[in-house]
């Protein structure tokens, strides 16, 4: 989540404002709870949780859906975000240049995967589940989802730097995660990225995420199968490939290949890495973040 210090930003820090509410995040933390189970652990009436729950609502921290169990109704509450970012003002400065392409998870030019495996748009399934012809399917452009258990998806976007321009740095960002049978929130997969035909580095994925839906998945998506991801945006510099701001290999801007008309690309699990977890991709109208892959090119 991002937050600045305009006024759309109040109900965040209105909401972050409480030792009950900061106590209610913390257990949220470590699962999705009802608010008789959070009135309990605090110690607190149902009414007086149901007032701070709220709070968080508004801010954005969190969402509640209504769930049958035993006979009755009960809302369940879980964590919308799992990380804030305040922009603070700055002195104005001359802003980077950059080129920007967003790329449709459909898109891709290459693939190959294997089981489990499947792919589906913000209105339906296409085809049917593990079945990789599918991913010829014409439909697939048009497609939200997509999962496998390993192999890989290579996308190719085209490299707007014009003559003179020397790139300095290049980001892509995406929402991904595992690809567990169902969803296995403890389900580590070893992912790696390519860029022209060079090794970025490799991010071990957690898990595969589904014990709450996913803010913008689509209503028609089952409960119980993965919701959302991570958001995972990489960095290309003259000083290697990071990762969040993690280093991820020595990998410099330097050592990709600019000479040409396209940038490919490439995700992949491997058959011969520690943890073959899968990956699942989430796109526009999926997961937590509503974006395709964004990639751009800063430039001098």
């Amino acid at each position: 989540m991002k937050a600045d210090i305009s006024k759309n930003s109040l109900p965040l820090y209105e909401a972050l404002a409480s030792e009950v509410r900061l106590n209610i995040i913390g257990l949220l933390a470590g699962q999705p709870m009802n608010v008789k189970d959070i009135a309990a652990a605090l110690n607190l009436s149902s009414a007086i949780v149901t007032m701070h729950i709220r709070k968080l609502e508004l801010g954005g921290l969190i969402r509640t859906e209504m769930v049958r169990k035993d006979k009755g109704t009960h809302k369940i509450c879980s964590l919308a975000v799992d990380r804030i970012e305040i922009a603070m003002p700055v002195m104005e400065q001359a802003r980077p240049s950059f080129h920007e392409a967003t790329i449709p998870i459909g898109h891709y030019t290459e693939f190959e995967v294997h089981p489990t495996c499947g792919l589906a748009t913000r209105d339906k399934l296409i085809g049917q589940y593990d079945d990789p012809r599918y991913f010829l399917e014409p439909d697939r452009v048009r497609a939200g989802i997509l999962w496998f258990g390993k192999g890989f998806v290579e996308y190719k976007i085209p490299n707007y730097l014009l003559s003179g321009q020397q790139p300095s740095q290049i980001e892509i960002s995406m929402e991904l995660g595992s690809e567990a049978p169902g969803f296995n929130e403890n389900w580590p997969s070893d992912i790696d990225f390519y860029l022209n035909g060079v090794h970025l580095g490799q991010w071990t994925s957690p898990g595969d995420y589904g014990s709450s839906r996913g803010r913008y998945t689509p209503s028609w998506w089952q409960n119980g199968v993965n919701q959302y991801g991570l958001l995972k945006v990489i960095r290309i510099t003259a000083d290697g490939t990071f990762i969040d701001g993690q280093r991820m290999s020595d990998t410099g801007i330097g050592d990709i290949g600019t000479e040409r008309n396209q940038w490919t690309l490439r995700l992949a699990v491997l058959s011969s890495s520690e943890h073959v977890g899968g990956l699942t991709l989430y796109g526009e109208g999926f997961g937590n973040y509503n974006q395709d892959i964004v990639f751009r090119v800063y430039y001098e």
